[in-house]
């Protein structure tokens, strides 16, 4: 989910007064973790790709004390929505809404109401401003106004008013939209240690008007909010990045598993610095495009399929002069997408090397679907990645071969037409590795160990 509004780069004392937004007292090891809640995704796996073609649309349109904060991450699956979700709670006294965490944007913004009473609103439908005692608009002269898009020109002050709020507008590819008032507001937050970390001044959106089917339609089903987790200034890492180390890290469990095993997303870095050490974590650099400055690229050299290098042109990968091309990191995609020329070349080294039969009736939106009935561990071809400094990602055939009915199981990669994008790994294609985002090293690690770890 990325902006329209791309934010031109920024005058650098900007970024230095985000500094003030986390207390720098707190001098311990201690790291902040938020659990990431996995809800059920479709209940047809032609939801999931219609969903996803638009996420993809949306996405293509777009051009020191080191802590740890960890949360859990809650995946979208029980409404429908194939998001994976945060927990933030906001305001004194808390309250607690869900987020959708998205790599592939930078605002951090929650549905709010302006109701004083709030009798016909369930707790948790909404930020309720009016219940906070620590709530704040930010000035439309204050130079934090200045980071985010504003409506229409001449809207973003009013001189004759002694209190006029900073108006945002934080649109999106399709249309979707949410307009507000860009404020500050005290978060509490939970430590490794089980301690409870209040931070002030968390710079958000709080949105009055939410419009279009980025934030409104199912793939939203179940969430209040986004918190971006993209590379600009008013991301949420972004924004703790003093107190908790500049680089962030999720594991996104089997969805598939009942109950499904609690995934984490950690914010910082000394907490995870014995699991890196421990688990042999690879890395590959992160790439820029200054097209896209939000989104976490990747460069790949190549790929295999059962450890044949297929002859894929290098420059398919390439970000070109125009800002097309690449490869993203995408929390908010469920399914995995190719440039269409390397995508050709996975789907024939996957037909000639599959050695189960062919589905009678294939999934409709699915290119190569095999029957797995009474196979009990069916054997399907292995994916490989060879990234830029030859580190490989290799994932299990879970992460690309989905059961989209009873014993039929379909590759869960799709392509894009060249020119008109990029490549996504998708969260499925994520699941079971710890990643970290690492911007001060720009850097993106990956391990197969390391997420179980309490």
């Amino acid at each position: 989910m990325v902006s329209l509004s791309s934010l031109s780069r920024l005058i650098f004392f900007l970024l230095l007064t985000f500094l003030h937004f986390c207390n720098s007292q707190n001098t311990t090891k201690d790291y902040l973790r938020l659990r990431l809640l996995h809800k059920n995704p479709f209940s047809s796996p032609t939801q999931a790709l219609s969903f996803d073609t638009h996420r993809l649309s949306v996405l293509f349109s777009a051009l020191q004390d080191h802590k740890t904060f960890k949360s859990p991450v809650i995946s979208g699956a029980s409404t429908s929505s194939g998001q994976y979700f945060v927990e933030l709670r906001l305001g004194t006294p808390q309250q607690s809404l869900l987020l959708v965490a998205d790599t592939g944007s930078d605002l951090v913004w929650v549905k709010c109401s302006a109701c004083k009473n709030c009798s016909n609103h369930s707790p948790g439908s909404a930020f309720f401003a009016r219940h906070s005692s620590t709530f704040s608009p930010h000035h439309c002269y204050d130079s934090h106004c200045r980071l985010v898009p504003h409506p229409k020109p001449g809207s973003v002050c009013n001189r004759t008013r002694l209190h006029s709020p900073c108006r945002y507008e934080y649109s999106y590819a399709d249309g979707s939209l949410t307009t507000g008032f860009f404020s500050k507001e005290t978060t509490t937050l939970n430590s490794s240690s089980g301690k409870e970390a209040k931070l002030r001044n968390l710079a958000f959106g709080c949105g009055f008007r939410i419009i279009g089917p980025s934030v409104t339609g199912a793939s939203f089903n179940g969430a209040q909010g986004v918190m971006g987790l993209g590379r600009g200034s008013i991301s949420f890492p972004s924004q703790l990045g003093r107190r908790f180390g500049n680089k962030f890290s999720y594991c996104l469990m089997d969805y598939t598993i009942s109950p499904p095993p609690m995934s984490y997303l950690m914010i910082g870095g000394t907490g995870n610095e014995d699991i890196i050490k421990t688990h042999k974590m690879s890395f590959t650099p992160l790439q820029t495009n200054p097209f896209s400055p939000s989104f976490y690229y990747i460069g790949i050299k190549s790929v295999t399929v059962n450890g044949r290098k297929l002859p894929i042109n290098p420059s398919v990968w390439s970000v070109d002069e125009s800002g097309n091309g690449g490869t993203v990191i995408d929390s908010g995609t469920t399914l995995t997408f190719l440039s269409e020329p390397a995508y050709r070349q996975v789907l024939a080294a996957f037909r000639r090397r599959v050695k189960l039969p062919i589905a009678d009736e294939p999934t409709p939106g699915f290119d190569l679907c095999v029957n797995v009935s009474g196979v009990l561990r069916p054997s399907l071809p292995k994916l490989s990645f060879r990234l830029a400094r030859n580190s490989v990602f290799s994932p299990p055939s879970r992460n690309y071969f989905i059961e989209t009915a009873e014993r039929i199981m379909c590759l869960a990669i799709q392509p894009v037409n060249t020119g008109s994008g990029f490549s996504v790994l998708g969260n499925l294609m994520q699941q079971g590795f710890l990643l970290e985002f690492d911007k001060d090293r720009s850097r993106f690690g990956f391990s197969r160990r390391g997420c179980a770890l309490p």
